[in-house]
């Protein structure tokens, strides 16, 4: 055995072993319970950070415990690889999609193999393949069947210059990102998944998802926004027309006056009157330019413009102005509010810019509230007034009284209503899945039989990313007989938003080969749902709700058997480091500074805090280089010591060194023992000396200790902590007196509780500790209950409140002989000398306390 830890050589040496003998490739298997641990998979971006290193060693860590716990363990890797970052790379390097994709895999799947990471790579997908997203395809016309998968108009960003769809991670200050020309909002026809009506039982579930963040739980429910209330109409004057409102507030309905629609309602131009044409037109268009995060945020200024008609409000009949007003989306409940200025603070703030009136309808107890004096919305809890035959009620009453009467006076109806809207799906652009639809000017939207799948997306294509998608301009993909018919059609050129290949990539890793179905269902019905699902809190309204509607859509579709996909939730936290930046020219690369200086301008520069690691901020650290100095084992070692995995890294070089050479140390206790450990006979607990005693203690105490923090609770770093007391521990016995079957027993515990963690070194340490099998054979060590048992104790002993010694007693001695051990100590008799003894109190395995004056 070496003396020298050489980690480089060991890990790829062992990394060669497990790619030639695949030991994690596994199946379905009912003589063991079976666990599915899940990372969620990377978009190849071309390299890995220190992100990725940090989730996919957690993740390792738990597949690797579960396996010598005996589970059937399924921990797949694969790749999101379609996507915006693929056209924005062609664009700017000069290169194809698809060719920068697959060339971004292998550079990722080399760096991950390296890292030591346990995956069934024979399960390995990519979600760029025909054989991947064929089955997308037919899951869609299986939607499209079920009225699940439809065509609407919907705003979208738009560049004229490119003349192409942005995504709003494109759009930069209301501006192109690639052209720095201003976005309009552009109606385009798309395709969108009907998943309000899934909206109740997905907001139900979170009631019974145990293993779930609350935080991320919170956030569905948030983003579902289920609100209970009442639809209203209100007929406008002089016109057919009735706006209808959805308000969660009825009981503040004789206080609404005036009416707030959407720029984008279908009714904004329709009642506008001739005079106001020109400003209504002139508004419209300017909010068209800001995104809708911006509107509703609470700092942005709320704007409005008079439409020149009125409605009636219906149960008091008074004449209500009609405004569009900027902070008003379609997208949220019909596009059309109730202003109740005195009750409601953004309806305050517009009545006052624009001088509209305001009526007091709820007064809190013990005030009374005049809307001259107000100088903000009473928004709280009260009695109805002005509120005809209502006042007097206190308003929550109120809301049902006031929904009860408007049904039956036929003036409107109780509602539910949700925040989420059906998710927009479809595209403009090229790397994505083709929908498979075909436009025939007899037929309409065609279905693309199922035989005829996959629609593959072409790629003898040149990319640009100007004057939209490329496949409109390409003839050969364009053009299509109709399905039905047989006459010259044209297929849609919308691709998927990627959030659907994201949606059931979890499902497929059950049966990735499968050939006839999506999923094989048996397969599915043995590994799913996934036990412990591992991702950034990022995802929790998009990519985790996405999840969830589709697995209930193939449930429905009877595709699985399932209700949700994932069964626990982690969500770590990011991996951040100090910035430093220069006030001439911004942020630094640490090369990018001498002796504290920018190296270009000699400014000194300004240490900033410790922020999300970042190209952009230059606070990288690059795994690769990491691993070349200090192996993988290092890098993993340190990412789950050095903070709980729920909680932000803060990059710490001295703690990589640490980590460096606490590997050392463990490296050296099995050298430099190994002579004493090969010589170890075997193991009589009935004989040891009271030394190895307290070692075994100590032994099977860390056994219980790791194994308790790293089940469930995911404490890497308390579990590691307490191997290493362990292996101080072990030292010094080691120095003093070595009982070589306690030795023996401690150092490969120390190798087996480490092997999920840093798992190179120790199957190199247990190879050279004489075992020809991996480490994975022997399963996870059990600590034993009566070695836990100490059979003495280690009592503090105070003399008037103040610690003056330490005695060691039987764990089972009486009262009267603790206090006379205590009593007899030297150093707590030194403190007793002169004075009288009025009392000693023995707090039993605990303490001694001696009271003296």
């Amino acid at each position: 055995m070496q003396e020298r830890y050489n980690p480089l050589d060991l890990e790829i040496a062992w990394q060669k072993q497990w790619a030639e003998t695949k030991p994690w490739a596994v199946s379905e298997d009912d003589s063991k319970p079976k666990y599915y641990l899940l990372e969620m998979f990377p978009y190849p971006s071309g390299r890995i950070h220190m992100g990725h290193v940090r989730n996919y060693s957690i993740g390792d860590v738990v597949a690797r415990f579960k396996r010598l716990q005996g589970y059937n363990v399924l921990h797949p890797m694969g790749w999101d690889a379609f996507g915006m970052p693929a056209e924005n790379a062609a664009i700017q390097h000069g290169t194809h999609p698809a060719k920068w994709t697959r060339e971004n895999i292998a550079n990722m799947r080399t760096q991950l193999k390296r890292m030591g990471l346990s995956y069934d790579w024979d399960r390995e997908l990519a979600t760029c393949e025909p054989d991947y997203y064929r089955w997308e395809q037919l899951i869609f016309l299986k939607m499209m069947e079920k009225g699940l998968a439809y065509k609407k108009s919907a705003a979208v960003n738009w560049c004229p210059e490119c003349e192409t769809v942005l995504a709003n991670e494109q759009v930069e200050e209301e501006c192109c990102w690639r052209c720095e020309n201003k976005v309009e909002e552009k109606e385009l026809d798309q395709w969108f998944f009907r998943i309000t009506n899934y909206a109740e039982e997905l907001l139900e579930c979170t009631q019974s998802m145990p293993g779930w963040p609350d935080s991320v739980l919170t956030m569905q429910r948030n983003w579902i926004g289920k609100s209970t209330g009442c639809e209203i109409d209100f007929t406008v004057e002089g016109q057919d027309h009735a706006v209808r409102v959805f308000t969660t507030r009825p009981d503040t309905l004789f206080g609404a006056t005036f009416m707030s629609l959407a720029p984008e309602h279908p009714l904004a131009q329709e009642l506008t009157a001739e005079d106001r044409r020109q400003d209504v037109e002139a508004f419209i268009k300017k909010v068209q330019g800001v995104e809708q995060t911006q509107r509703t945020s609470d700092d942005y200024e709320k704007e409005g413009v008079f439409t020149g008609s009125y409605c009636i409000n219906p149960v008091n009949g008074a004449k209500m102005p009609i405004f569009l007003a900027n902070f008003v989306l379609m997208g949220y409940g019909t596009g059309a509010v109730m202003a109740v200025p005195t009750h409601d603070q953004r309806d305050f703030d517009f009545a006052r810019k624009y001088d509209l009136p305001m009526q007091v309808v709820i007064q809190p107890e013990g005030e009374v509230l005049e809307p001259a004096s107000m100088e903000a919305a009473w928004e709280g809890p009260g009695t109805m007034v002005n509120s005809g035959q209502f006042d007097g009620l206190d308003n929550q009453t109120g809301k049902e009284k006031v929904s009860d009467y408007l049904e039956s006076q036929e003036l409107g109806q109780k509602s539910v209503n949700y925040r989420i809207r059906d998710w927009l799906v479809s595209r403009q652009r090229y790397w994505g899945t083709p929908i498979p639809v075909i436009y025939c000017d007899s037929c309409g939207a065609v279905p693309v039989p199922e035989q005829d799948l996959p629609v593959t997306l072409p790629t003898d294509i040149e990319f640009s990313g100007e004057g939209g998608s490329p496949l409109a301009k390409l003839d050969s993909f364009v053009n299509a007989p109709c399905p039905k018919c047989a006459a010259p059609a044209k297929r849609e050129t919308d691709t998927f938003d990627t959030f659907v290949e994201s949606s059931w990539y979890f499902l497929r890793y059950a049966s990735p080969h499968s050939e006839s179905s999506p999923v094989d269902k048996a397969a599915v019905d043995y590994w799913l749902p996934a036990d412990q699902y591992i991702g950034g809190v990022e995802h929790a309204v998009m990519h985790l709700l996405y999840a969830r509607f589709w697995t209930k859509v193939m449930r429905d579709l009877g595709m699985v058997s399932i209700d949700e996909p994932f069964e626990n939730l982690l969500t770590q936290g990011m991996v951040c480091k100090e910035t430093t930046s220069c006030p001439e020219h911004g942020w630094l690369y640490p090369e990018e500074i001498e002796n504290g200086c920018c190296s270009r301008c000699k400014v000194e520069v300004v240490a900033g805090r410790n922020e999300k690691m970042s190209k952009s901020k230059k606070n990288v650290i690059d795994p690769d280089g990491l691993i070349n100095r200090y192996g993988a084992d290092t890098a993993r070692l340190f990412t789950l010591f050095a903070s709980p995995p729920e909680k932000d890294l803060e990059w710490n070089e001295q703690g990589v060194e640490g980590c460096f050479r606490f590997l050392n140390r463990v490296w050296r206790l099995v050298s430099e023992n190994l002579s004493i450990i090969d010589g170890a006979g075997t193991l009589d607990v009935e004989k040891l000396q009271p030394s190895a005693k307290d070692l075994r203690r100590q032994v099977h105490r860390t056994i219980k200790k790791v194994t308790e923090d790293v089940d469930g609770s995911f404490h890497f770093n308390t579990a590691i902590a307490a191997v290493m007391e362990l292996v101080n521990g072990i030292t010094a016995f080691a120095e003093k007196e070595a009982s070589p079957e306690v030795l023996r027993e401690a150092v490969e515990t120390v190798v087996r509780l480490l092997s999920p963690f840093v798992p190179h070194i120790c199957e190199e340490l247990w190879k050279h500790l004489g075992y020809e099998d991996s480490l994975e054979t022997f399963g996870w060590p059990v600590w034993d209950e009566k070695a836990l048992v100490a059979e003495t104790l280690l009592i503090v002993v105070q003399v008037n409140g103040k610690v003056r010694g330490k005695v060691t007693v039987p764990v089972d001695a009486a009262k009267e002989a603790v206090e006379s051990a205590a009593l007899a100590d030297p150093n707590v008799a030194r403190f007793l000398e002169g004075k009288t003894l009025r009392k000693v109190i023995v707090v039993p395995g605990r303490l001694v306390n001696v009271v003296a004056g």
